[in-house]
């Protein structure tokens, strides 16, 4: 099963509205090209890549127009085409992997994390400190090719066209010592040091907050660049990551999101906070 990129999802989308569009059910829309209903219930879900060949038998059964198909078409021949998280499929499981697939496509990224410091401005010697210390017992070369993967995570950062990139951190994860004193000490040089690139925002939650709507666990969110896209969270929970696009949870989310830009220190003072925090070493 192919992880589920926003290209698919987006495909799977336009499959939908056109066949709801066409008045069809996804029975009857399905016998068109002698198919099933939990076949392109798949399609339409992003669970099982379609073939643009069929992408353009379903849309020419809807009456879509050619200019419309074509576009179609394209978007079927470029979810297919790997992504460069592929050769690392085998180390993770299926929901991190689709969330990874996400995050590579995705403009904005938004990050809380109440326990570490977030994966995307984590140093090498920081993720193997929370590799060590995991849920699983790993060899030291599994130790390392999760480190490479994380690494390769963060190339977009400081690429062409770069996300924008809002990640907000409990002071409590800057006061754990993952990987001993000197680990965090370039871990709070490193945060100071990509808080100055023009696409990232850093900032605190101060320990004097007190409990807020994030003390209970980690929330990504992710925007894309098509409009059509819809914005998609996920969640870290004990059985792993979760990942959320219902409305309602959405909604949700993005209320804890705003909340914890609010009771964070400003992009400033959040520096100045980390500075202090480095100095007090």
């Amino acid at each position: 099963m192919a992880p589920k990129t926003a290209r698919a999802r987006r495909l799977g989308i336009a499959l939908r509205t056109h066949r709801e569009a066409a008045g069809l059910t996804l029975e009857s829309a399905a016998d068109e090209i002698n198919s099933t209903r939990s076949t392109l219930s798949r399609y339409e879900n992003a669970q099982t890549l379609i073939s643009p060949a069929t992408v353009r038998a379903l849309l020419t059964s809807y009456g879509v127009g050619p200019d419309e198909i074509a576009a179609a078409v394209e978007l079927a021949k470029d979810a297919r085409k790997p992504g460069w998280w592929v050769s690392y499929s085998y180390l993770l499981d299926r929901r991190t992997i689709d969330f990874i697939a996400l995050e590579a496509e995705a403009t904005g990224i938004a990050n809380f994390e109440p326990s570490v410091v977030p994966g995307l401005l984590q140093t090498a010697d920081y993720i193997r400190g929370v590799m060590r210390g995991g849920p699983h017992t790993l060899s030291d070369e599994q130790v390392e090719q999760r480190v490479q993967l994380r690494l390769d995570r963060q190339q977009r950062l400081s690429g062409d066209e770069p996300p924008i990139l809002d990640a907000i951190i409990d002071e409590g994860a800057l006061l754990r010592p993952v990987g001993g004193p000197s680990v965090m000490s370039a871990q709070l040089q490193h945060l100071v040091k990509m808080a100055e690139l023009p696409n990232i925002t850093v900032q605190v939650i101060p320990l004097a907050a007190g409990y807020h709507r994030g003390t209970r666990g980690s929330l990504h969110m992710l925007e894309f660049a098509d409009p059509e896209d819809p914005i998609i969270a996920s969640v870290e929970t004990v059985a792993g990551q979760m990942i959320l696009d219902r409305p309602g949870d959405l909604r949700t989310c993005t209320k804890i999101m705003e909340h914890l830009r609010t009771v964070a220190l400003s992009p400033a003072a959040s520096r100045d906070q980390l500075l202090r925090l480095l100095n007090e070493r």
